[in-house]
Order: structure tokens, then C-alpha cells, then sequence
């Protein structure tokens, strides 16, 4: 590794300590782990659980289970057509999900009025313990922007240096970064990174680099190369994803907690969003934060020790994870089979098959995450997280899973399939209305009858389904606002109780017409899926969410045009039924304008000037949030590092050739194709810039990562 501004040169990777991590046999029954003192029950498991899971889910079924009785009196339904019993079915998978929603939200609201749930012995305040062991901090990344990457790692390693516990931490870069560009530039700021912090400590920090010429497995896979190979040294790894910044203060009482609990496998916090400027991200980022803890504290309270995991943000046991949750490849073709894509789920569910507690702490504050900027970018997302969802019923039937971990996957696979539900449902609604509307109704069925059968729709009770249904959707934004209001410095963070409610009314507004929009990209993202398209993995903005109209609109003319021939179809049976049918038809009729929009930075910052959609953060930033602000600031002035820079810099080609792959080894690893063609390809060329521009992106990735490619870009250069 290159020497940092006045430091030696040190290693860029600590010793290895392997530890196994088999794949795990989802056919075949689990190795339970020796935490399991009580069958069924874990020593961290709060009690009375069985009663939680009642209040909730017998709430949601209550409720379902009325809504459906008034739904069926709406349609008049004693002998209902095939066209109404699809709609009373559809009904209920919805309303169902609501119900779900509201109970669970209900108990969290009560939740925040009585304390939140401290289990796990974890205060939220007061000086933290410093953890007797040591913890791996892991940053995986991929293709990303290297000034927030180091930004935020830097904060985080000044933060734990102030609370005097940096010495418990040793912090990993693990790159999956497959642009040679992104690599070059991510290399030469993490050798700045080191130098900083080694001037500011006086002594060299535990901060590694690792590169993986081969990003298999994505993130998941990026993760367990990092347990094989240095998990055997760590008792615990807190996972981070490149957006993350955390307090020092959280850190170490999750560290302390893992310590303390023997049988928990797994803490998840609850990520608050900051630093959104676009108008969609400020959306998102009020939302998490009013309505986030609301929600939070409602699942922890039910799931209890069979919590679930977000995927960063949250600390494991390392020996428990290597032993449980290996992930198997998924048999079958993509998109459903192959690596599972969203893995979280399957891990968290893995985990505690095997016997190991998943908990869920969102009462403490300090860990923070960003939001995409802009609904195109969600979308982009989305395709991703659907694909990765639906593989989730191919885990679904593994042998040993907890009922609450199979209620966790059947949750994110609903979270897109009601999508498509809510179109067919709206579409068959329509086709209702144009039934009783343009056809006959049969009066006198066939066979004996005294009387004539009146199709009759009740539309008074239809008005009162509707407002309950809406009721159930916006009472936990009201509740969480009331929430907000009884905490003086986060009602005073968000603007006040009259800001905070006009926020929310702008929120929901928003929300609403945004809705549909994403209905409908999901519909066609399942029917997608389910042709066989494979989504691959891009890199996610983070920053600018704006685009050229042209392209918004390219992308939103399908769901423009649906909703115009949605609403001329509505007011050709009924304007009452327009009327009905206008919130859907207004987002969809607006999707371009409305996605190009909510993309703006200056929208959003004049909503903030106003003093709407601020959150706590933002007001009062935390010290760990802010050090990052400014660093990447700072940061992202400065040009990025080049190929040539690279090339010709001693420091940097030095610290680059330190940090190569070993090469490779004769009859034991395959031939690299891209790194055959890219040196055939470099001996050919007559300067550096004419290999750069024979090169694919690839192929130059390829030679950049072995010794021979190195030296002769050198000669080139």
C-alpha cells in the first residue's frame, strides 16, 4: 500500500482467520444452535409474544372479516356473479393487508405513548460501555461515489475515536466496484482516507481495502467471502451499506448488547433517512422519520426475537451467521432461480431457524441511511427488490423456518404482488360498473322462481367501506404526528405542530398521486418477472434525481396514456364513477410532470425555505451525520483520481499493486477471457491512450487487476 502523508507503509489486510460457512440445505432439517434452552423460546425473547401476535393478527382478521360482510351487502351479493366474486376476493387480499398494517401500527402508536419496548437491557441514553471484544466494521460497495463512501467512514472513525473506542473496531472496504474508472478513483481515496486518519491519530488506523475481481453473489456474496476468509477473527460484524452513517453512541451499545445476549444472532436498527434535496427524497425522508418509529415500534413489539433484517445497519454474530446462513443458489432459470437476490430476508429467517434471536432496537437513535432521489430511480430500484421478493417463494417451504420468518417472506413478496392486485381489482371494478350499466341484467334465472333477482349495488354503504378503508391508511399518520407532537425537540425539529401537519397533508397528497404511478411500474415489473427478464444489478443514484423531460416522458407516456383511457372508460359509464375513480386517474394522468417534479432540487429546497418536510436531523444534525456533510463536501471538490494519474503517481501505483489479487493459479483456476484479450490487446497498442480505447470496460477492469496488465499500462503510459 502507497505510504499516507507522513506514515509508513502499512498492510492493506489484516491476518487471515478462516471460518467455514457452508451452504445451507433448505430441504433438509437445521443444526440448532446451543441458545435454545426452552423449545420454541429464546432466553431474549420477551414474554407474553403469543398474546402480541394475537392482538395483531387476530385484529387484522377481525377486521378483514367485517369489511368483507359490508363489501358482500355492497354488491347485494346472495348469489353472486363470477365477475362480483372476483372483486370480493380481490377485496379481501387487500383490505387484509390494510388491516395488517393498521393493527400492527395501532400497537406501535401505543407503544411510543406508554415507552418504547427496551428489551435487550439497551438504554437510550446515558455513557455507552465500551465492548470487551472486537468488531469488524464491513462497507461493502459497488460502482458507487468514493467521496461518500470515505466521508461517511471517516465520521464514523472519529466519532468511535472520541468515545475512546476505536481501538475495539477494525473497519473493511469490500469492493464489488467493476468500472476500472470508479476502482482507480476508489483506490486512490481510500489511501487518502488512511493517510488523514493516520496524521489525526497518530498512529496508523485499522481501516482495510479488499477488491473482489469477481463480484459473484452481489452483496451477499461480497459479505460471506469477507466471513470465509477474516470473519474467524471477529466475534461480531456491523454491516453497512454505502450511504450509512452511524453514531459512535449506537455503535457500541449494540456491540455491548451481542455481548451480553448469548442467543441473539442479529440486531436491526431502525435507519432514519437524511440529507434528501430533491422534493421526492424530502417526501421519503419526512415520511421515515414522522411515520418510521410509528411503524418500527408496532413490529418489533409482535415480532419479537423472530425479527427480521434490512440488510445494513444492523450488527450479527459472525460465528452465527457462517454457520446458518450460507445461501444456497435456487434451482431453475432466472429470474427466479440463481442467487438469491434479496437476501436479507432469507438470512434473517436462516438465522433463526437455526436457533439464534432476531431483535429490532428502533427506540435508538444514530443510524441514518439517504433515499433515491426520484421516482425513476425507485423504480430502478424496485425491479430489483420485486425479482429478489419472488424468489422468496422458493424459500418459503424450507424445513425448520419459524412461522413468523415465513410470515416475514410471504410480507415481501405481498409488498409487490398487491401491486398488481390493485389493478386488477380497479379494472374489475370498472368492468362491474360497465356490466350493470350497458347490460341486461337477467331478472328471471332459469328454473322455478316467485320472485325477480334485482341487482341492486348499495351505494351509501359503498361510500362507508370506502371512508373506512381510508381510514385505516391515514389514522397511522395521524397518530404518528400526535406522537411527534408529545417529544418538545422532534416537534420543534419537524417545524412545529402546524408545519409538522401541513407536512403531512403535503406528504399525503403526494403520496396519493405518486401511488398509481407506482402501481403500475410494478404491475409491469411482475409481468416482467414473470417472462423471464432478469433485472441485473445497477448502481444507485444517490444524489441528483432530474432527468431530461424527454427521457421522464419516455418512460411515463404508457402510464399517462392508461390513465387517460381508464378515466374516459369511467366517465362513459358513470361521471359519479369518474368522480370515484379520480385520485387514481389523476396520478396516472400526471405521471410525467409529476415524476419530473418531485426530481427537483429546487422544489425541495424551497419546500424546506418554507419551513415544510423538515425532520428532526435536519434542524439539530447529529455530530457523526454532519462530519460527513462537510467531508463529502469537501471531497467532491476535488477531481477524482485518473488511469494516467494512477500510471504515473509512485504512491498511488505503489499502494495499487500492493492491493492486487493473488495471481492466478495453473490448473486450478479457470482462464479469464476478458484478461486474455485485454493483454493481446495491450501488446498491440502503440500509447495509453489507444489502449483505452481498444479496451473494454471489462477488459481494462481485468489488466488494471493483474501484475503483467499493470506493468505494461505502465510502459504504455
Amino acid at each position: 500500500m502507497a505510504p499516507g502523508p507522513g506514515g509508513p507503509m502499512p498492510a492493506h489486510l489484516p491476518p487471515e482467520a478462516p471460518l467455514d460457512m457452508p451452504v445451507q440445505d433448505l430441504r433438509a432439517a437445521p443444526a440448532r444452535s446451543a441458545s435454545t434452552t426452552i423449545p420454541g423460546r429464546l432466553p431474549s425473547s420477551p414474554g407474553g409474544l403469543w398474546l402480541r401476535r394475537l392482538v395483531v393478527i387476530g385484529g387484522a382478521i377481525l377486521l378483514t372479516a367485517f369489511a368483507t360482510r359490508e363489501m358482500w351487502l355492497v354488491l347485494n351479493s346472495g348469489r353472486p356473479t363470477p365477475l362480483q366474486a372476483v372483486v370480493l376476493g380481490l377485496f379481501v387480499v387487500l383490505f387484509g393487508w390494510i388491516a395488517l398494517s393498521f393493527t400492527s401500527a395501532t400497537c406501535g402508536f401505543l407503544r411510543l405513548l406508554l415507552g418504547p419496548d427496551r428489551r435487550l437491557g439497551i438504554a437510550p441514553n446515558g455513557p455507552p460501555p465500551l465492548p470487551a471484544s472486537r468488531t469488524a466494521l464491513l462497507m461493502p460497495c459497488y460502482n458507487e461515489d468514493p467521496a461518500r463512501i470515505m466521508a461517511g467512514l471517516q465520521a464514523m472513525q472519529e466519532s468511535l475515536a472520541a468515545a475512546g473506542a476505536l481501538d475495539r473496531f477494525d473497519t473493511f472496504i469490500l469492493s464489488d466496484t467493476t468500472q476500472p474508472e470508479a476502482w482507480v478513483a476508489e483506490e486512490a481515496a481510500f489511501l487518502a482516507l488512511h493517510g488523514r486518519l493516520a496524521a489525526q491519530l497518530g498512529a496508523p488506523p485499522r481501516l482495510f481495502y479488499r477488491r473482489r475481481p469477481k463480484n459473484i453473489e452481489r452483496k451477499a456474496g461480497n459479505i460471506a467471502e469477507w466471513v470465509r476468509r477474516w470473519g474467524g477473527a471477529y466475534p461480531q460484524m456491523l454491516v453497512l451499506d454505502a450511504d450509512s452513517v452511524m453514531e459512535a453512541d449506537i455503535i457500541l451499545r449494540l456491540a455491548d448488547a451481542m455481548e451480553r445476549h448469548p442467543d441473539v444472532g442479529l440486531i436491526q436498527t431502525l435507519p432514519i433517512i437524511a440529507g434528501g434535496n430533491t422534493l421526492f427524497a424530502r417526501m421519503q425522508q419526512f415520511a421515515g422519520r414522522v411515520y418510521g418509529p410509528l411503524i418500527a415500534e408496532g413490529i418489533a413489539w409482535w415480532h419479537g426475537s423472530e425479527g427480521n433484517y434490512w440488510g445494513h445497519n444492523a450488527i450479527i454474530r459472525t460465528a452465527a451467521f457462517a454457520a446458518a446462513a450460507g445461501l444456497p443458489e435456487l434451482p431453475g432459470r432466472r429470474p427466479f432461480g440463481g442467487h438469491i437476490l434479496s437476501h436479507d430476508f432469507v438470512e434473517a429467517a436462516l438465522l433463526r431457524r437455526a436457533g439464534w434471536a432476531v431483535h429490532m432496537v428502533p427506540w435508538l437513535r444514530g443510524s441514518y441511511e439517504e433515499s433515491p432521489p426520484s421516482l425513476m430511480d425507485l423504480a430502478i430500484r424496485d425491479r430489483r427488490w420485486c425479482q429478489g421478493n419472488l424468489q422468496h417463494a422458493a424459500v418459503l417451504p424450507a424445513r425448520g423456518l419459524h412461522w413468523v420468518s415465513r410470515l416475514h417472506l410471504l410480507t415481501g413478496i405481498g409488498s409487490y404482488i398487491t401491486a398488481p392486485v390493485w389493478l386488477v381489482f380497479l379494472l374489475a371494478g370498472v368492468l362491474l360498473a360497465i356490466q350493470a350499466r350497458f347490460i341486461r341484467p337477467e331478472y328471471f334465472p332459469a328454473g322455478p322462481s316467485l320472485f325477480p333477482e334485482w341487482p341492486v349495488v348499495d351505494p351509501v354503504r359503498a361510500m362507508w367501506v370506502f371512508i373506512g378503508t381510508m381510514a385505516l391508511l391515514l389514522v397511522p399518520k395521524l397518530m404518528a404526528w400526535f406522537a411527534l407532537l408529545r417529544h418538545p425537540l422532534d416537534r420543534r425539529g419537524s417545524g412545529g405542530m402546524i408545519r409538522a401537519f401541513l407536512s403531512l397533508l403535503v406528504e399525503t397528497l403526494l403520496a396519493g398521486l405518486l401511488a398509481p404511478v407506482t402501481m403500475l411500474t410494478q404491475s409491469v415489473d411482475m409481468v416482467s418477472i414473470l417472462l423471464g427478464r432478469d433485472s441485473g444489478w445497477n448502481a444507485q443514484r444517490r444524489d441528483d434525481g432530474s432527468l431530461p423531460f424527454a427521457q421522464v416522458a419516455r418512460l411515463y407516456w404508457r402510464h399517462t396514456l392508461f390513465g387517460l383511457v381508464f378515466g374516459a372508460a369511467a366517465w362513459a359509464v358513470s361521471p359519479y364513477l369518474a368522480l370515484w375513480m379520480s385520485p387514481v386517474v389523476l396520478g396516472l394522468a400526471l405521471a410525467i410532470p409529476l415524476a419530473a417534479l418531485t426530481a427537483r432540487r429546487d422544489l425541495g429546497l424551497g419546500l424546506r425555505r418554507l419551513g415544510l418536510l423538515w425532520t428532526p436531523e435536519e434542524r439539530a444534525t447529529p455530530a457523526a451525520l454532519a462530519r460527513a456533510r462537510q467531508l463529502q463536501a469537501e471531497l467532491a471538490a476535488r477531481p477524482p483520481v485518473t488511469l494516467p494519474e494512477l500510471l504515473r503517481d509512485e504512491a498511488l501505483l505503489a499502494g495499487h499493486r500492493a492491493m492486487l489479487p493473488p495471481p492466478r493459479r495453473p490448473r486450478l483456476d479457470p482462464f479469464d477471457p476478458a484478461l486474455l484479450v485485454g493483454l493481446a490487446k495491450l501488446e498491440e497498442a502503440a500509447n495509453l491512450e489507444d489502449a483505452q480505447r481498444s479496451l473494454s470496460r471489462a477488459e481494462l477492469a481485468a489488466v488494471l487487476a493483474d501484475a503483467r496488465g499493470v506493468e505494461r499500462l505502465v510502459e504504455l503510459a
